[in-house]
């Protein structure tokens, strides 16, 4: 296993320090930057054929997190986005007779480009890199209880926002997409064990490549910000996270729907260098 999981690793740390040098290098000298934090809570139905034929189903919290800032590319039309999910997840099959723990930590990096100029209506779109880790652990199973989910991707972002009044009041409206096109993920073959891979360094083909054939997942996120000061937003949303995927004859599913509710801080960022 160690053959195959050096280079996931090596690809992991290059993607940080891509996304690193580009954020650093784009910024403009002064613009607006947006920090929002969410908190939501929802429902998730979750199937995963390595440890179990069944699906399941209860309730998941959710955590986002959301920088925005403006780069000097294209005459600062290039918005660099950052965002940071997590989410855990308790859940029961249909007979109620076993419980599934899943949790997920999720991290992507966007460029998103400004289709339309200053108006009402606003269109974005771009390309989305990320990766993702987590687990899923079974109560009931005493051999394989576990699934370990790691994940690379290339993803297309879109973004789409539209400013409004509502009784005289400024509301903005904002809704994203995103689709992974190409990735990595981890997963052990239908039937290997996690000591075969981990003890007897016994692999087999546990680094499969994804896209929209094997893998095709999207994130909605829609959400309605209503600004009560200057620098602060309230912000409340819809999140709806799709993840699959069909590889190694193991099937895996993770389908969210959540209720999200937080704020919006609204900073001017000085780049000294």
């Amino acid at each position: 296993m160690k053959r195959r999981i050096t280079p996931f690793c090596k690809i992991l740390h290059l993607l940080i320090a891509v996304v690193w040098l580009l954020s650093g290098t784009a910024l403009a000298q002064e613009q607006p930057v947006s920090h929002s934090t969410l908190f939501g809570i929802g429902r998730v139905r979750q199937l995963d054929t390595y440890l179990s034929p069944l699906s399941y189903r209860g309730p998941q919290l959710q955590f986002i997190h959301q920088t925005q800032r403006t780069t000097h590319w294209m005459d600062s039309t290039v918005i660099f986005q950052t965002l940071w999910q997590g989410d855990l997840a308790y859940t029961t099959n249909k007979p109620d007779r076993a419980r599934t723990i899943g949790g997920d930590i999720t991290f992507d990096a966007a460029w998103h480009f400004q289709l339309l100029g200053n108006r009402p209506f606003r269109i974005y779109l771009g390309p989305q890199i990320g990766t993702s880790t987590g687990f899923l652990y079974n109560t009931r199973n005493g051999n394989n209880p576990a699934q370990a989910l790691a994940s690379l991707r290339l993803s297309a972002s879109a973004a789409a926002t539209y400013d409004f009044h509502l009784w005289r009041q400024p509301l903005t409206a904002r809704y994203q997409l995103d689709l992974p096109l190409i990735g990595l993920m981890f997963s052990p073959n239908y039937g290997q064990s996690y000591y075969e891979i981990f003890s007897l360094g016994h692999t087999d083909h546990n680094i499969c490549a994804t896209h929209p054939f094997n893998a095709f997942s999207s994130r909605h996120l829609l959400t309605i910000d209503l600004p009560l000061r200057n620098s602060f937003t309230l912000r409340a949303g819809y999140l709806c996270d799709l993840r699959q995927s069909h590889v190694n004859g193991i099937r895996h599913h993770s389908f969210t729907h959540a209720f999200m509710i937080g704020w919006v801080r609204h900073l001017r960022y000085v780049n000294n260098r």
